[in-house]
């Protein structure tokens, strides 16, 4: 597990001993001069020399924009969040499948907690976790969306090409790559004026959503891409694995030698949930040259990368999840074109795959947004078998799916229809809309009057496969009841179905159980410790109160909340105390931040808590003292004779403990 220092600096040894003071702290990298934080905190001296200073961030620019940006606009951007009273947010969590929203947000406190999975931290965590980055490569990723500056100290270099991971690098090159794109889309040339005609003319798209989306246009016989990213001097591994070029193993990328994938063609940037141009779709075009190793495929995307996997990404996303709510679903079309017509007409809603197959990936990142899906694919062949893969994987996500049709049409192509009609034809394809049972009945049995006992077997027997991947038992049984119905099958007939396909099933494995719950609402109940500790985080005049009434030795720190509250208290005895600044820098893995973040979310109410505190003093007190007085009283019967020397002593240490067990310490907070 890595921990970082105050100063963000991941450690390699262990932690400072605050109660210790120890001055010396086995952090960073060789070479690098210390965050003096109080004077407690210093860097091993004498390291040995390196060629690149690592950039770090000063501590307190670290903290400002911890301060600055609210937590609840950096999850936004990856998860719905809705009001949950009290300055807390929930929704569905980013790091594990769920359809009971357990993943919450607490503005004020700058936290995140999930109690599904255990996931918890703050703002810099979160983007640490969701994008993959390195700490400081979060806090620049934070600082640079939402305009915050950031100061390094002196002599560590800034931030610098070489130390930016490869992910970060790749996100750049394809921000120069969109921009370039777009230029050459607009420039003031006879290949500017045709794409341009070709997107106004041909596709019948406006200049505003051109500008809008960032549509662009590779040029057919071009080194300048190429010369745009060398001057930018992006390292080798950053260029090969880019996916914009074509670059022989072996070779330094040069002029020469890299070779443009996107050759005379329209340019569509495709952005990530998060809104960054990740990957770009390519459609054939006049221009397109007759030697592109891909000329006759009218699209062509962009390859996998370590910022593009096609199959956890849905076209405009980033954009439609705003708009998706209770009554305004999310509408899934077949393409890039297809999803950018329906926003043209105001259809805000609409999304589509990387091509027509859709993966489990895909749908459970739609699931963290919004439950109610409608599918608006072609009414061609391949269209409608896209849509039937489509239906029992939505149904294992837990989506409400619907299927848009349109009342006697025996071709639909949603690209058209909309460009007639306009949103009206929303309205219209609504009327028509299939439900999945429906659907699917339609599908495997297009004419049950005229079907055979066979036809209409197959087909009970494909819907109930279908209906068996639903979610939940209540929506199975609903399912399976209107199979009977479409089907005018017996239940009794269904159900034998469903023995069958359960009983082969079983053969193949059951699924694993789900993994319980950690760290629920009531975790600060379960001891003294932890008690203590949920006091202490709530109520700062206890916090400060305990540091000098709670003896070290008192606490047990077997347990993570044992040791946590030691820490704190210690950190405020000696060091004071700036509240989540100095929380945060106690943290020391991933189980104490969970924790943490459990007690933040839980609400003090309106207990008596100077109380509460010194009841659990006196508990604690008891606990170290009644084991000690025994042990006395033990040695005190061993003795027997009277003149025994170490008598008097003993006696003397028994009344102590006995004064102290009667007069426990007491805060002096009034209750």
């Amino acid at each position: 597990m890595t921990n970082y220092c105050p100063d963000g600096v991941p450690t390699v040894g262990p932690r400072p001993c605050r109660r210790a003071f120890d001055p010396v702290c086995h952090c960073g990298e060789p070479g690098e001069e210390a965050i003096q934080l109080g004077g407690a905190h210093r860097f091993d001296p004498d390291p040995a020399p390196t060629s690149l200073p690592v950039p770090v961030i000063k501590a307190n620019s670290i903290r400002d924009l911890k301060n600055r940006v609210n937590i609840h606009d950096v999850v936004i951007r990856v998860v719905a969040l809705k009001k949950a009273g009290g300055g807390r947010f929930k929704g569905l969590c980013p790091f594990h499948s769920e359809k009971t929203p357990s993943f919450n947000v607490s503005a004020d406190k700058g936290f995140f907690k999930c109690f599904g999975c255990g996931k918890a931290g703050d703002t810099i965590n979160f983007v640490m976790e969701t994008e993959g980055l390195q700490f400081t490569e979060a806090v620049e990723a934070i600082s640079q969306r939402f305009g915050f500056p950031l100061e390094y100290e002196e002599g560590s270099g800034g931030p610098s090409k070489e130390t930016r991971s490869l992910r970060q690098e790749i996100f750049d090159i394809h921000d120069l790559a969109a921009d370039y794109y777009r230029q050459a889309f607009l420039a003031a040339n006879p290949h500017g004026e045709f794409i341009r005609h070709y997107w106004v003319s041909n596709r019948r798209f406006t200049a505003e959503l051109a500008e809008d989306f960032k549509i662009g246009f590779a040029p057919p016989e071009d080194s300048g891409l190429a010369a745009a990213m060398l001057k930018r001097k992006f390292s080798e591994e950053g260029l090969r694995q880019c996916g914009l070029f074509f670059i022989r193993d072996g070779v330094i990328p040069t002029l020469g030698v890299m070779r443009p994938r996107f050759r005379g063609r329209l340019m569509i940037p495709i952005r990530d949930h998060q809104g960054r141009v990740v990957a770009f779709t390519a459609r054939q075009l006049e221009l397109t040259p007759k030697d592109d190793p891909s000329h006759e495929a009218k699209y062509v995307n962009s390859p996998e990368t370590p910022i593009f996997t096609k199959s956890n990404l849905l076209f405009n996303l980033d954009r439609a999840r705003s708009h998706a709510g209770e009554g305004h679903p999310f509408v899934l079309v077949e393409g890039q074109l297809d999803a950018l017509r329906c926003w043209s007409v105001g259809l805000k809603t609409a999304i589509a795959p990387q091509g027509t197959s859709i993966t489990e990936g895909q749908l459970a990142l739609l699931r963290r947004y919004h439950a109610q899906v409608e599918c608006f694919f072609d009414s061609d062949s391949a269209g409608q078998k896209a849509a039937l893969r489509f239906l029992p994987l939505a149904l294992k996500a837990g989506l409400e799916v619907r299927f848009l049709m349109l009342a006697g049409a025996e071709k639909l192509d949603p690209d058209l229809l909309f460009l007639e009609k306009g949103l009206a034809a929303y309205e219209e394809v609504k009327r028509g809309a299939l439900g999945a049972m429906a659907f699917a009945r339609q599908a495997f049995l297009p004419d049950p009057a005229r079907a055979s006992f066979n036809e209409r077997m197959i087909a009970v027997r494909s819907m109930v496969e279908i209906a068996l991947q639903a979610e939940t038992q209540v929506a199975r049984e609903d399912y399976l009841q209107q199979i009977s119905l479409l089907l005018g099958v017996q239940p009794d007939a269904i159900r034998s179905e469903v023995a069958i396909l359960e009983k082969r099933r079983s053969h193949a494995g059951r699924e694993a159980p789900a993994p319980a719950p950690v760290a629920g609402p009531d975790a600060h109940t379960k001891g003294y410790e932890e008690h203590l500790l949920y006091i202490c985080l709530h109520n700062e005049p206890i916090l400060r109160e305990l540091s000098m009434h709670l003896v070290h030795e008192w606490i047990d720190t077997a347990n993570p909340s044992g040791q946590l509250l030691d820490r704190l208290l210690a950190e405020v005895q000696h060091n004071g105390w700036n509240g989540q600044e100095s929380l945060e820098q106690l943290i020391e893995s991933e189980e104490e931040r969970a924790l943490v973040a459990s007690m933040l979310f839980q609400a003090s109410g309106d207990e008596d808590w100077v109380k509460i505190a010194n009841e659990g003093l006196r508990h604690l007190q008891k606990r170290f003292l009644e084991p000690r007085k025994q042990q006395i009283e033990l040695e005190i019967a061993s003795k027997g004779a009277i003149g025994d020397p170490t008598l008097p002593s003993l006696l003397k240490q028994r009344a102590e403990i006995t004064r102290q067990l009667l007069n426990p310490p007491r805060l002096s907070l009034a209750s």
